[in-house]
């Protein structure tokens, strides 16, 4: 996993992107993938991301048959990009749902907090990847342009890191 500086950095990467793509294995023929947009309910980090759903909902099954999932968050205006694999559940867990509840989940279900259809998604991550690159484009540009006048050199775009254990 991470250290709590790691997960600290994780979050300052992606809590003002606010939605990722989650991605899980289809149920129609457990191969294919499928992704859709989720969308952060917390407002720290720990490990441990959180999403709201629907107990009927294609990703609630996938991850019945399959809890390995993946992550995405990007940010392409400041060139930020994160990956985030890790195991998932769904729970109706009453303190999970009670500390998350927001205007903009209640928008989601109709009978609020009491919707029978209402769960929570758990993501425990494991492993990932992000970039950072606080370079401005010009910087970017020039780096570029070096790399391609030096066949031998690697472009310095920003920070790479991997992180985790399956």
């Amino acid at each position: 996993m991470s250290s709590p500086e790691h997960k600290k950095l994780i979050w300052n990467l992606i809590k003002d992107i606010k939605v990722g793509m989650l991605v899980t294995k289809s149920t129609k023929d457990g191969e294919s993938m499928r992704a859709r947009p989720m969308s952060l309910v917390q407002d720290a980090y720990d490990g441990t991301l959180f999403f709201y759903t629907s107990k009927s909902a294609a990703k609630a099954f996938e991850i019945k048959q399959d809890t390995d999932t993946c992550l995405t968050f990007t940010n392409p205006k400041d060139n930020v990009y994160v990956s985030l694999t890790g195991k998932a559940m769904v729970t109706e867990d009453r303190e999970l749902i009670d500390k998350y509840w927001n205007p903009w989940v209640a928008a989601w279900f109709e009978n609020g907090k009491d919707d029978p259809e209402l769960a929570m998604l758990k993501v425990k991550i494991n492993k990932g990847e992000h970039w950072d690159s606080t370079n401005n484009k010009l910087v970017q540009i020039f780096e570029l342009a070096k790399s391609n006048i030096k066949e031998s050199s690697t472009p310095k775009l920003g920070e790479n890191e991997k992180f985790g254990t399956d």
